[in-house]
């Protein structure tokens, strides 16, 4: 019954604490590609535009979570930055949308 107790501290803890990040939300990251990122990413993740990388082939995603989330804040060449358009909660669930696209 301790053990109980102790995870929902742990869970409790992990709820109210500020910069933790609760699992990525696959079907919320394909709503947020599709509204932000389809245009130059393509359907699939099969790039729309030069130089877009093709998420399908796993171009890119070969990099942990926290990179790519730093890069799409930063932006790059044409793509902006999702700096304060996004939170960092809905980035993570793009990227994890985007590592199912790879076949």
């Amino acid at each position: 019954m301790k053990a109980i107790g102790r995870l929902a501290t742990l869970l409790v803890a992990a709820l109210v604490t500020p910069g933790v990040a609760l699992a990525a939300n696959v079907i919320e990251g394909q709503r947020i590609y599709n509204q932000h990122c389809i245009g130059c990413h393509g359907p699939g993740g099969n790039s729309a535009i030069p130089n877009a990388p093709k998420f399908s082939r796993g171009e890119r995603l070969m990099q942990p979570d926290m990179v790519l989330l730093a890069s799409i804040k930063a932006g790059k060449m044409t793509m902006p930055s999702f700096n304060g358009i996004l939170r960092d909660q809905e980035i993570l669930d793009v990227i994890a949308y985007l590592r199912t696209l790879q076949r």
